[in-house]
């Protein structure tokens, strides 16, 4: 069993630009692809769980979305880094896509992508965490019965602002990725 991170996509560690369509239009968080790399020599493994609602709206292309994932793990990569899993829920309720009209148990803050990631690779849950940029990420790290870490990039900031610094389920709130990343090494990160 490893100790594992579960990471958010959108906001965390890349920019969130609305329905990330195209490859053109993927901009790194800065400091985020280090993160990734000081998290994987550390010897934690790196699962992504991602919400991509885009799919089911048609507004992104699957042959798109899988692009784009093979472009971040290229990147991941290229930085040191290394991708474990993948873990997406392209489902919704409103679907315009048929097959992906669905209300699922994988869609965040739902727990199902963590219980696939826990299926399908070791993870020590007692030694892992969630770095998500929304209320709705740290309400699935704590239905996962993991420890949320709120980043303050993509929807982060306005979040913390609107829940008056109390969001549920973030056991601390930090600037980006790459202080997550940190206070994990450090052990600075409690656990409920």
């Amino acid at each position: 069993m490893k100790p594992t991170v579960f990471l958010d996509r959108d906001g965390t560690i890349n920019e969130d630009v609305g329905y990330l369509n195209a490859l053109d239009r993927l901009v790194f968080i800065p400091g985020a692809l280090d993160a990734i790399r000081l998290l994987t020599r550390a010897e934690y493994q790196i699962a992504i769980v991602t919400n991509q609602a885009g799919v089911a709206l048609g507004m992104i292309e699957e042959q798109v979305l899988d692009a784009l994932h093979a472009r971040i793990d290229e990147r991941i990569r290229q930085a040191g880094g290394r991708v474990d899993g993948w873990f997406v829920c392209p489902h919704s309720r409103t679907a315009t896509v048929e097959k992906f009209r669905l209300d699922c148990d994988c869609r965040k803050p739902k727990p199902g992508l963590f219980d696939q990631a826990c299926a399908a690779l070791p993870v020590d849950k007692a030694r892992s965490f969630y770095i998500g940029d929304k209320a709705s990420d740290m309400g699935a790290a704590q239905a996962a019965g993991l420890p949320g870490i709120l980043v303050r990039t993509g929807y982060g900031e306005g979040e913390y602002r609107r829940l008056n610094g109390n969001v549920p389920g973030a056991a601390i709130v930090v600037a980006n990725l790459a202080e997550a990343a940190s206070r994990i090494l450090l052990n600075e990160v409690p656990r409920a």
